[in-house]
């Protein structure tokens, strides 16, 4: 006797053994019990979902004689056996879209959709699967009779990409009644493989349904399969091993090794563990997506430990333990870094997987550390630091804070919530920071004082009330105008404002100078003696050829923000200058 797979030997007979789906079950059910059908449904989803299933299942109910007063089908009878296995039917055809895509095959299902069905009572349901693959001429071809379908015949259109439908044939939604299919969660997953289990007469942990279940990525025909395969391997029995060997699952202590390797900072050992990974037959595109899961399930430990994780309970300890030492905004940028290798399509276009799997984790292993303001103003001889933290008070991630300067070196503190890393002489990251500024205090003469630069002005500057004025003064006498802006300040088009001056220069080499903050303050301080007071002057840029928007560069935000903490904090651009930190988010 032949096999038959479990994703077609336990297909839902029914809309209520459809798992997840009750939004479209339901309404379908009590559409049949009111007589109250649609004459055209759109199905849309991913694969796997249930999407031709419950068309099958509405067919079934539509032609089922003994069908419940509920709106529910035998699943036994002569005509839903023939339709639930897919078998020739006369008033239920199945189409697959894909290879009858053209115009001339939907002019023959008009054609045939115009004749009755078979018998009194009955209904001809058409399942077009992979609807989105229909050409716009074909889809044109069924416009009218989707509008004006004859009696007692129903389409139901299943698709994965509806998207397409939209672009090709737009019309077409609008005489539809369109169902979005969900993914199915893993605990759905779960449940429903235990019952297929129990059918089976199989027993089996619960952690390897869990990982058949997301693996299957919400798909229950994926879940299904994954299940016949490690049945066909182990000969009935189902465990964890068995399951990450068809699969070619990494294990969780590997991820857990990986994040020694990186809070030690051994870079060597990256190597030596991809190369493990290699040499045990393991596929590094599936390592890489468990590095992802592992990483987000890392930052949700950090930022609350008692989130509930689907991960067994001894990883979670060894996980908890781990990411102590790594700030929220370190893991949030591990998990960005490893994110983008995926969104720029770098691992999909390499030949050779190994070489970006080995740069993204070294990146990891270089990356800098983060240091809280607080701990570093804290640092400089602000409020005492106690030894030993080196990061922003318990309870939460810095409100802002700058990598420290070497990769890897031990000046840099460790931001966040707990213990911060000490360097080989077993000091805190507070002390060798307090240290290092003390010392680049010591060593570097402070900076002269600034000398003032304004010219003396030849000739008395009568002050003009009139601000456009002011401005032709100042410009044509060249009194502190910035070198090389003179030719682009006079050919600048310059318009008041309710309290200064938009300023919108021609385009060229110094139209980006211009718009820098340093030039517009240089400007706006050699042109207060003209006019008498100080204007707010705004240098803009042509939008849409029409009007003007301020020009705001990112420099510009960056450099405002690091002068707002100057003034709330002066030694903090000492420390800036000498351990070269750059600000961050």
């Amino acid at each position: 006797m032949s096999h038959k797979a479990l994703a077609r030997k336990h297909r839902p007979r029914s809309f209520a053994q459809v798992a997840t789906q009750e939004h479209v079950s339901e309404t379908l059910r009590r559409a049949v019990a009111s007589d109250r059908v649609g004459h055209a449904y759109l199905f849309c989803g991913p694969r796997g979902v249930g999407k031709t299933t419950l068309a099958r299942v509405l067919a079934m109910a539509l032609n089922c004689p003994d069908r419940t007063a509920e709106g529910e089908p035998c699943g036994v009878c002569e005509s839903c056996t023939r339709i639930w296995g897919g078998h020739t039917a006369l008033d239920v055809v199945e189409i697959d879209a894909a290879s009858n895509r053209g115009v001339d095959d939907a002019r023959d299902l008009r054609e045939r959709a115009m004749y009755a069905p078979s018998a009194e009572g009955r209904t001809k349901v058409y399942i077009v699967d992979e609807a989105h693959m229909l050409t716009r001429e074909a889809w044109n071809a069924l416009l009218k009779i989707l509008e004006e379908p004859p009696p007692r015949v129903i389409f139901v259109f299943a698709t994965t990409e509806p998207q397409k439908i939209q672009q090709a044939a737009a019309p077409i939604l609008s005489r539809c009644q369109r169902f979005d299919f969900r993914r199915i969660g893993v605990s759905d997953i779960v449940r429903q493989l235990t019952m297929v289990l129990g059918e089976e007469q199989v027993v089996a942990p619960e952690e390897a349904l869990r990982a058949i279940a997301r693996k299957a990525d919400g798909g229950m025909r994926d879940a299904l399969s994954l299940l016949d395969q490690v049945l066909s391997l182990t000969g009935g029995d189902v465990d964890l091993d068995s399951v990450r060997r068809v699969l070619g699952l990494v294990e969780e202590e590997r991820y857990v090794e990986l994040l020694d390797i990186i809070r030690e900072r051994r870079h060597d050992a990256v190597f030596s563990l991809v190369q493990e990974l290699v040499d045990e037959g393991y596929d590094l595109v599936e390592f890489y997506h468990g590095l992802l899961e592992i990483l987000r399930l890392a930052l949700r430990l950090r930022l609350s430990s008692d989130a509930e994780l689907d991960v067994q309970d001894d990883v979670r300890a060894q996980l908890s333990e781990r990411v102590q030492d790594f700030s929220p905004g370190d893991l949030v940028r591990m998990l960005s870094a490893a994110s983008e290798l995926e969104t720029q399509g770098g691992l999909r276009r390499s030949p050779n997987p190994r070489l970006p799997i080995e740069m993204l984790l070294l990146r990891m292993s270089f990356l800098d550390r983060t240091v809280s303001f607080e701990a570093l103003i804290s640092a400089l001889g602000g409020a005492p630091l106690p030894d030993g933290e080196g990061g922003a008070p318990t309870g939460g991630p810095p409100a802002g804070g700058a990598p420290a300067g070497g990769a890897g070196g031990p000046t840099a503190g460790q931001a966040g919530p707990g213990d911060a890393p000490t360097d080989t002489d077993g000091r805190s990251a507070g002390q060798t920071l307090r240290e290092a500024v003390l010392r680049a205090s010591e060593e570097v003469p402070p900076p002269p004082a600034e000398m003032e630069t304004s010219p003396e002005p030849e000739a008395p500057i009568v002050p003009s009330d009139d601000p456009m004025e002011g401005w032709k003064r100042w410009v044509e006498s060249g009194r502190g105008v910035p070198s090389g802006l003179t030719t682009f300040l006079r050919t600048a088009k310059v318009e008041p404002t309710r309290d200064g001056l938009t300023i919108l220069p021609q385009a060229g080499p110094a139209s980006e100078r211009m718009g820098s903050s340093a030039v517009v303050e240089a400007m706006t301080e050699a042109l207060t003696p003209f006019v008498g007071r100080r204007l707010k002057l705004v240098v803009a840029e042509p939008e849409d050829g029409a009007g003007l928007k301020p020009r705001i560069t990112q420099e510009d935000a960056r450099n405002d923000t690091l002068k707002a903490l100057y003034r709330q904090e002066p030694r903090l651009q000492r420390a800036v200058e000498e351990l070269d930190l750059e600000l961050m988010d």
